[in-house]
């Protein structure tokens, strides 16, 4: 994909369905007694994949348009084993959040995914659902992954070791077939809390305490009923095109009915306090989670928020960035300071080693970068050169490169920029139909 600088971004842009949230109620819709109508699905790859692994569990699901689905639950007995591997693609979401949902069937089941996927740890995920009974087998913890069931699991009380929505999930999920109380324990930050939301909304009590540390209770064996599910926009995508517009002078950009659950908008809160200027505004509530309109106007402030410091991120502040870090790299190398990442190792196991190409592709574009073992520095404002680029086969390092692209001088190519399609199929086009040069 070849990119051209832009004079600015200017327009209105309606983003795709959530693709966290999209996951979560296809599977609980899976699971209710009865039909799920989900609106504004997510038309991303990964989705895709949810589906197609339910459809292969027994669930039926049928198409209303380009992104509404009827999801024919199938219950609390009603999931069957698959005649073959469930191939889960390049979703990491879908292998950890369906595992929680194998170990409380009385079958086995086996999870599988691309090279990329293939090569991604899943002891975390193993080590609770072992606790609470099911058989899991794999090689070196990685996939493909086999689900021994058990009906009805055992509930336990386990504190995550690393902040992670995809685990934290998994156990929940689990927890609809466990015997009594399952709880889960987040101290390393709050993590995004759709599952929560989404639980609630289709009827399942949960309990939850802060006490020093998040608590999530939830009382199995349960059963519950379907119900309707509105997506908002993903405001995960849209953050890249909000970065753009803030990085380049004279944008001004709208988005309309995005999601703004307070676990996922860290990032808008990052590029105020940098001095871009982003209002929401028509607030309300769809379906448990908070909605509403962004616009943004470029671009950041001029004026340091002191001489010499730099932004420093890490801590708590992790958890609710993770999927932006690498784009908020980039918005390091145009604001006095620069950006230091840290306590994000686990950047290197996502579907790339995202601190390692973060910084690659940064020098490439003449940005002078540090790297750490668990994160990165920019070290200030910085003219970026266009470039050769490349994705490493990793979606949010494609999108977060052509927004760097956008505000370089002259032009970059980013090799491999179809992996797109995992989250944002329509992002090049997007982004283009917002772009004034």
């Amino acid at each position: 994909m070849k990119i051209t600088p832009a004079r600015r971004i200017n327009g209105r842009a309606q983003l795709p369905g959530d693709k966290s949230i999209s996951h979560r109620a296809a599977i609980i819709a899976a699971l209710a007694n009865g039909a799920s109508r989900i609106t504004n699905f997510s038309p991303s790859e990964d989705c895709a994949a949810t589906l197609s692994c339910l459809r292969e569990l027994g669930v039926s699901i049928q198409s209303e348009g380009s992104s509404s689905l009827i999801v024919q639950g199938a219950g609390e007995f009603g999931l069957r084993v698959a005649n073959e591997a469930l191939y889960c693609g390049n979703s990491g979401s879908t292998m950890r959040m369906l595992a929680g949902v194998l170990a409380g069937q009385d079958f086995s089941s086996t999870l599988t995914g691309d090279n990329s996927l293939n090569s991604r740890p899943m002891q975390r995920i193993i080590e609770p659902l072992q606790l609470m009974g099911a058989e899991l087998g794999s090689k070196n913890g990685k996939p493909p992954l086999t689900v021994k069931g058990l009906r009805p699991l055992k509930p336990i009380r386990y504190e995550l070791p690393v902040a992670s929505a995809q685990v934290k999930s998994c156990v929940l999920l689990a927890g609809l077939n466990a015997q009594g109380r399952t709880e889960v324990i987040e101290r390393g930050g709050e993590t995004r809390d759709h599952t929560e939301r989404l639980l609630q909304w289709f009827g399942v009590p949960l309990e939850r305490s802060v006490e020093g540390s998040v608590a999530i209770s939830i009382d199995g064996p349960r059963s519950f009923a379907a119900r309707d599910v509105s997506v908002p926009g993903d405001i995960s995508s849209a953050a890249f095109l909000i970065a753009a517009a803030a990085l380049l002078p004279g944008s001004k950009l709208e988005v309309e009915d995005v999601g703004l659950n307070p676990t996922r908008t860290m990032f808008v809160s990052m590029l105020r306090s940098l001095g871009a200027v982003v209002e929401v505004t028509d607030r309300c509530d769809e379906g448990h989670e908070p909605i509403g309109r962004l616009r943004v106007k470029g671009k950041l402030s001029a004026e340091p928020p002191s001489p010499v410091d730099s932004t420093l991120v890490r801590g708590n502040l992790i958890p609710q960035l993770i999927d932006e870090l690498p784009l908020l790299a980039v918005v390091g190398t145009q604001v006095p300071g620069g950006i230091e990442i840290r306590d994000a190792a686990e950047l290197r196991r996502k579907e790339s080693d995202r601190i390692d190409v973060t910084v690659k592709n940064l020098r490439a574009m003449g940005a002078e970068v540090q790297e750490f073992e668990d994160g990165l520095a920019v070290h200030g404002r910085t003219q970026l050169r266009g470039a050769m680029l490349d994705s490493y086969g990793d979606h949010r390092i494609a999108m977060a490169f052509a927004v760097a692209a956008l505000t370089a001088a002259g032009d970059s190519e980013i090799a491999g920029a179809q992996c797109v399609s995992v989250s944002f199929p329509d992002f090049f086009r997007c982004l283009e139909s917002l772009v004034e040069r």
